[in-house]
């Protein structure tokens, strides 16, 4: 099945390279004039030179000229700093840094057509730039950009039912509330997000573990077609049939490729869900590793369910979180049984809806704090998660009384067997897992706090907790190469991750849709194609 799939995928992007020149972006003056003319903007005067080596740098006189450009072109929805829009549009973001890295202005498109001519102007002048969805990034530059170009898709909000109600076109701006606020009342649903204020776009690109992955796998592997705006400004869908390969490699390739401004996302039909929390003392530990190794292993007779697990350190005390989703109407499904029997202080476990259900955990995600998010994957073990939770303890305890607003978190989710195996729908997603990688436990060390000078020793500690985990996982012959992009931290070589086949592949079909490699020059933040490892991942 993989070999035909690689020969399928090596007969299509040699057919597309052929035809590569097409995709490359303005060059000259009157280059950029056609292409903003196919976008409708037939007259938009002269236009400045582009300073001197910006097409590399990005520089500050770059970025200035661009804006005015774009505030003399794009009338209304280009935003400076001291304006009303741009602070506000500033404030929507969950984490500190991200909130206080400060672009020289914001683009708030109105539709694709905006987006690119925004995306032309920019790329023509040198001016770097980031693009935000919901802003939930934890990093500072990973949707926003100090004293660049912000191109915030906010204003793209299109949530609409279609073909028979088997599709649900969604604009990028769109958080998963959005999402789930209109599909509800018509007894429908999509795989997405799990928190409400998190953006449809950088969850669905990076991977996205749903309520319902088990039943449909990732958000990424539930898009039926992406509308994209490319580096030479060209707005095209991308599915299947229409240019199948860049298809592969949006689903899980992130912002490498191009913007984003629509998903089309398969739909289901769904009623109300059981799901809800309940809170167990740190003495449960062995009770809650052993339940959730067994509930991993056991997943694939009955795929309605869903689990995360955390242990956190708040208002003082060490606890246990389970967070349970079940697809039916169903109160305690037996799927659950060992987590249920386990003594419990909180249960706010409910027969509700699905907005309902990502409002609450969307409460233990508040924005306005510093946060950094590290990840690790490993095989199914809870002998494995207990070492790894004596070390989450010997790294927080020295930081827990001392610094402001600390909240610390060891996060447990499993990436079972069914959903590896709904990894294959549509051709295959680029993750580079397979069945005989799982089950997996997929680790995410989220930590927030208040002040900017305890953020060394906390990332640090964050970092060392990684390392420490990994270490043991190698030693128990446990480890996984896979880094998962949402939860990843600055460093982290995400696509090495992938393997050295994906990371090659996806860096080929870069080469065509991007071949003057602006998305890697000119949109530094998040994870990049180039410069990361060679696939080898950290084994």
């Amino acid at each position: 099945m993989r070999v035909s799939l690689w020969i399928q995928w090596a007969i299509s992007c040699s057919a597309c390279c052929v035809a590569a020149d097409q995709y490359t972006a303005p060059h000259t003056v009157d280059e950029l004039h056609s292409a903003l003319a196919n976008l409708g903007l037939d007259s938009i005067g002269k236009l400045p030179v582009p300073p001197e080596s910006s097409k590399t740098s990005g520089s500050s006189l770059a970025c200035s000229t661009t804006c005015g450009l774009l505030s003399n072109t794009l009338n209304g929805i280009v935003s400076v700093v001291g304006s009303s829009a741009y602070t506000q549009e500033q404030s929507r973001y969950w984490s500190l840094q991200q909130l206080n890295t400060l672009p020289a202005c914001r683009v708030t498109p109105k539709n694709a057509a905006d987006v690119a001519v925004a995306l032309l102007l920019t790329e023509y002048l040198g001016c770097q730039f980031a693009v935000k969805s919901g802003g939930h990034a934890a990093f500072a530059g990973a949707s926003n950009i100090q004293d660049g170009v912000t191109i915030d898709l906010s204003s793209l909000r299109q949530v609409e039912v279609v073909q028979s109600e088997s599709v649900t076109k969604v604009g990028a701006g769109n958080r998963w509330l959005d999402v789930y606020s209109r599909l509800d009342p018509m007894g429908l649903s999509v795989v997405g997000g799990r928190v409400a204020d998190i953006g449809v776009g950088g969850l669905t690109l990076g991977g996205g573990i749903s309520f319902f992955s088990n039943r449909y796998g990732w958000a990424l592997d539930g898009v039926t077609n992406y509308e994209i705006v490319l580096a030479n400004g060209q707005i095209e869908n991308i599915n299947q049939t229409l240019n199948p390969d860049l298809y592969f490699a949006l689903r899980g390739g992130g912002n490498n490729f191009g913007i984003v401004t629509r998903f089309d996302l398969e739909t289901f039909p769904q009623g109300l869900m059981w799901g809800g929390m309940t809170v167990h003392p740190p003495t449960t530990n062995v009770s809650v590793y052993k339940a959730f190794e067994k509930f991993t292993t056991e997943s694939s007779q009955d795929p309605n369910a869903a689990l995360i697990t955390a242990y956190a350190y708040v208002q003082g005390a060490y606890l246990f979180s389970n967070n349970y989703d079940y697809s039916l109407s169903t109160p305690f499904p037996p799927i659950f049984a060992d987590f249920t029997s386990i003594s419990n202080t909180t249960d706010t476990t409910r027969i509700t809806t699905i907005s309902s259900l990502t409002l609450e955990l969307n409460a233990s995600n508040p924005s306005g704090f510093r946060q950094t998010y590290s990840t690790a994957t490993f095989k199914n073990s809870a002998d494995l998660q207990l070492q790894i939770l004596d070390i989450f303890v010997q790294e927080i305890d020295p930081i827990k009384n001392t610094a402001a607003g600390f909240l610390p978190a060891l996060v447990m989710q499993p990436i079972t067997i069914p959903m590896i195996r709904l990894f294959r729908k549509n051709g295959g997603n680029a993750l580079g897992i397979t069945e005989e990688d799982g089950p997996l436990t997929l680790m995410n060390v989220a930590i927030m706090w208040s002040d900017e000078a305890d953020d060394e020793r906390i990332m640090a500690a964050a970092e060392r907790i990684i390392e420490r985990a990994r270490n043991v996982a190698r030693e128990m012959g446990l480890v996984s190469r896979y880094i998962y992009q949402n939860y990843a931290s600055r460093g982290q070589d995400v696509f090495g991750g992938y393997g050295v086949e994906n990371l090659r592949r996806l860096r080929e079909i870069r080469r065509v849709y991007d071949p003057d490699g602006v998305f890697q020059r000119l949109q530094p933040g998040y994870f990049k194609l180039e410069g990361e490892g060679d696939g080898g991942g950290m084994v």
